[in-house]
């Protein structure tokens, strides 16, 4: 039954991005090599939940670079989602790259695009036919359009979402970008996996989870010593196929500069889907 997710969510994911196909990578079985279970938490699921929370509250104080990896996968194909740049969550600012391409074709990008945070507001550019001018869209009326998408690539919503992480256990210390970290490893709820998801995806997914009668995602978080998220890592597994992202954080406190195009040269859009967006 769990080969029925394939056509419902991640290839229609893959489609719907408009790519070449290609080599898989197949890096299914190293998702499951992760799955939780083979930790031994000394404390309680509900004191590590509190932990993360705590984590994830401190964090959204501060600011930090932001270098996200998403993975998606249909046992064929392998797309790589690059995120990266700087993010100020107390300041609600920030500046990322967001770029694609095929796994199976080594230094070859497809698109890229550049997003600016700015308040309520998100912009994206950077593509030629553009011609210098922004798109522009509400941040809280953004959706995501893709399994494990933040609405235009928000690394607020994915903190939102590692925040709802359920049945937590402690996987022990690791060093995470240098600094020494402690990783924790649960699921997320359904309603975190399709938070401020597009109607149409939601539908699929709800259907997809009727069919197999339940749906995992598996969440780690990586905690440093100063009680901020280093790493946060969504995974849906699907045998051959899935889903994974991987987001690292570092240099908190960093200061952030991210201006907002002249208004002369920004398009108010009241909805945006695509690979890039998210």
């Amino acid at each position: 039954m769990q080969r029925h997710l394939v056509p419902l969510v991640v290839a229609a994911a893959l489609l719907c991005a408009g790519c070449s196909g290609g080599s898989g990578s197949g890096s299914g079985s190293a998702r499951e090599a992760e799955k939780p279970g083979k930790a031994s938490p000394p404390r309680s699921a509900e004191d590590h939940g509190a932990a993360v929370r705590a984590a994830v509250a401190a964090t959204k104080k501060s600011s930090a670079r932001i270098d996200e990896r998403i993975e998606i996968g249909d046992g064929t194909t392998d797309y790589v989602i690059s995120i990266k740049g700087d993010f100020d969550w107390a300041g609600a600012r920030g500046r990322l790259v967001v770029a694609l391409r095929n796994a199976a074709v080594p230094g070859k990008t497809l698109p890229r695009m550049d997003e600016i945070f700015d308040g309520d507001t998100v912009y994206m550019g950077g593509f030629a036919e553009m011609e210098g001018s922004w798109g522009s869209i509400r941040r809280d009326r953004a959706e995501a359009h893709y399994v494990l998408r933040a609405p235009m690539n928000d690394p607020e919503h994915v903190l939102r979402q590692v925040a709802q992480m359920r049945r937590i256990s402690k996987v022990g210390e690791e060093t995470v970008n240098g600094a020494s970290t402690v990783h924790y490893r649960g699921v997320l709820p359904d309603e975190a996996v399709t938070l401020r998801m597009a109607k149409d995806m939601r539908a699929k997914i709800d259907s997809a989870r009727e069919q197999v009668g339940g749906i995992t995602v598996y969440a780690d978080a990586w905690i440093d010593r100063n009680g901020r998220i280093a790493r946060t890592r969504l995974d849906w597994p699907m045998g051959t196929a899935g889903a994974r992202a991987t987001m690292n954080l570092a240099d908190h406190g960093k200061p952030v500069r991210a201006e907002a195009p002249a208004p002369g040269k920004v398009v108010p859009m009241p909805d945006l889907g695509g690979p890039l967006p998210g």
